[in-house]
């Protein structure tokens, strides 16, 4: 288990407390939220980022704008519920655990329908923990069954963070390397540093160093000369969005290291909750893409290094198609090629 707390809820002062993800690893500063609007700001800023973890936040969200209605008019509760969810849901587009995460609060809120306010709220506070919950529930059941993937003595790759900063508390892909490395089985880690806002370098690796697993950093640009040396056996990332044919979005730069993966025949393997599926997107063509302030490439920590005038492009995601996909790992089982009916399958019993 990890001993990264990224997340957490007081419940006496009805208070979120979440680590601020943006001043990793030269500081480490929790921020507490009483507000909604104040955690949808977090999330939209990446003080707290990471799919699972977005969907974490968002109900805490929720159940922090019913706490904060004093009144006693359940319909004004439901108007302010309603008005929370909206600017939450406004926050990021490409994690769909966000909105997953969000119906169920919403579903919740419909099922209370008629009942006092206390009770609502009750209610929608202990949804919220039950989510966070079931988050680190299902982090170590895929990590302990992503961990027999693993060979013997292996070379890890890993890009972006999908570890206990961003679920709650325990990670996808670096939840695979977690149990695989308490099996003995991680010889090394490679941290990509994933540009643009670094955070392989700063947070991937302030999590290896933390909990003692071997680790390596290196550039993006690096990862296709370990694997032409023969220095990787196998790349685990995480996932913001999965769609229904097995298409995986994630953080910038995945896409590269997939081609690079099939390439050198070295297996490429997600990890994600079944949260993080969504069948209502027949393919990775129709995920919505952030697209994020183009000053996180021009520079970064107040220093910039591009000419003023010159054009950014900065998507925050790209596209991984299912073809370059070796396994799907989740909390429910792992999924092989061709991935479309399993993924029907196991959505339609979530």
């Amino acid at each position: 288990m990890s001993t990264i707390r990224p997340i957490q809820w007081e419940p006496v002062g009805k208070k979120l407390i979440l680590l601020d993800q943006t001043r990793l690893p030269s500081e480490e500063i929790y921020i507490e939220y009483t507000e909604a609007g104040d955690v949808a700001e977090a999330i939209r800023s990446l003080v707290v980022r990471g799919a699972p973890a977005i969907g974490c936040a968002a109900a805490y969200g929720v159940a922090l704008a019913a706490i904060q209605y004093t009144g006693d008019d359940p319909r004004n509760l439901w108007e302010t519920i309603r008005n929370s969810m909206e600017i939450l849901a406004g926050s990021r587009p490409t994690a769909v655990n966000l909105f997953w995460a969000l119906d169920r609060m919403g579903n919740i809120l419909h099922s209370m329908e008629g009942q006092e306010c206390p009770r609502i709220r009750n209610a929608l506070e202990k949804e919220a923990v039950r989510i966070f919950e079931d988050d680190l529930a299902s982090c170590r059941a895929m990590g302990d069954l992503g961990a027999s993937l693993v060979p013997v003595n292996a070379r890890v790759l890993t890009h972006c963070n999908a570890g206990a900063l961003a679920t709650a508390g325990y990670g996808t892909a670096l939840g695979v390397i977690r149990s695989a490395h308490r099996e003995g089985k991680v010889k090394m880690v490679w941290v990509d540093e994933t540009r643009p806002v670094l955070q392989g370098a700063r947070l991937t690796a302030w999590e290896m160093v933390h909990e003692g697993i071997p680790a390596t950093l290196i550039t993006d640009n690096m990862a296709g000369r370990l694997m032409g040396s023969g220095d990787v056996d196998f790349v685990v990332v995480g996932a913001d969005r999965i769609a229904a044919n097995g298409d995986v979005a994630n953080k910038i730069g995945t896409y590269s290291v997939a081609v690079l993966a099939k390439h050198h025949k070295i297996p490429f393997v997600v990890a994600a909750p079944v949260s993080t599926f969504d069948t209502d997107v027949p393919c990775g063509e129709q995920i919505p893409i952030e697209e994020r302030d183009p000053g996180e490439v021009k520079g970064y920590g107040g220093e910039t290094w591009a000419p003023d005038g010159i054009r950014i492009f900065n998507p925050a995601f790209d596209v991984t198609p299912a073809s370059l996909v070796t396994a799907i790992v989740t909390e429910k089982g792992i999924m092989k090629p061709p991935f479309e009916p399993s993924i029907s399958s196991l959505v339609g019993k979530r």
